[in-house]
């Protein structure tokens, strides 16, 4: 995603970045614990699940504050 801000396609990212909760990308730390939970134990019970790792992107498209098409 780093690279993607520097390309054609940046400007997509930023408007993203600044509708979403988090207001910033996710760090690696950040999708790597999600990754541990759902790899471990405690996720045991867990499927058919979608966990999104976003900081909010796919809710702030849902309230209408990101419209992304063209």
């Amino acid at each position: 995603a780093q690279d993607e801000l520097n390309s054609a396609v940046g400007p997509v990212y930023q408007a993203m970045i600044a509708a979403s909760t988090a207001e910033r990308m996710g760090t690696t730390n950040e999708v790597a614990g999600a990754t541990a939970y759902l790899l471990g134990p405690e996720a045991g019970f867990v499927t058919g699940s979608d966990l999104l790792i976003d900081g909010g992107v796919i809710a702030a498209m849902r309230a209408g504050r990101l419209n992304l098409q063209s």
